[in-house]
């Protein structure tokens, strides 16, 4: 299986294709370096957001811990409401799996985390930032960490699309001729 390793650019076009301000978060992540609490995110929530995206994300991806804190850190950069959203849907996932796993996500291994979102009904869940806790976790967690992978040249090899939208370059797939 070919390795495809996620990088700070990738974080950075993540976060281009969410907005500005985004990208502007991630350009200081520098300044967060050595916080525990970068931007409300204490150490265990971080944790439990790489635990989720190494979870969803394809086996194939790897440097998933920077890329994950990276975008994170950028993506809440300014937003409180949003950042307090995803410490809200972290907290509801870990209860869950506190009740059903006897631990909290992170510490359970992928298979079971897999077992777990499934039985919360993430899976199925329409992604809702004001519904059930299932549909918060689907919409702040799951959705967002999916968009940012697939948002970036990476992620979007991965799925055959050599240029995700709003990503600059691929003029020579537009040159192919047709087969």
């Amino acid at each position: 299986m070919t390795d495809h390793e996620l990088t700070r650019r990738d974080a950075l076009v993540a976060l281009g294709a969410v907005g500005g301000a985004a990208g502007a978060g991630a350009l200081a992540w520098d300044r967060f370096e050595d916080d525990p609490d970068r931007e409300g995110f204490d150490p265990t929530e971080r944790e439990t957001l790489v635990a989720l995206a190494e979870t969803i994300y394809p086996e194939a991806v790897s440097g998933v811990a920077e890329f994950v804190e990276r975008y994170v850190v950028g993506r809440v950069a300014d937003r409180p409401d949003y950042a307090a959203g995803m410490r809200e849907a972290i907290g509801a996932l870990d209860d869950y799996a506190e009740t059903w796993a006897g631990g909290p996500f992170r510490e359970r291994d992928p298979d079971s985390r897999d077992e777990l979102l499934r039985g919360l009904g993430v899976d199925v869940a329409d992604a809702d930032p004001d519904g059930a806790e299932q549909e918060r976790v689907r919409y702040y967690l799951v959705n967002d960490l999916q968009y940012a992978l697939y948002t970036t040249p990476t992620g979007g090899e991965l799925v055959g699309i050599e240029n995700p939208q709003g990503h600059p370059g691929g003029a020579t797939s537009y040159r192919q001729p047709p087969e």
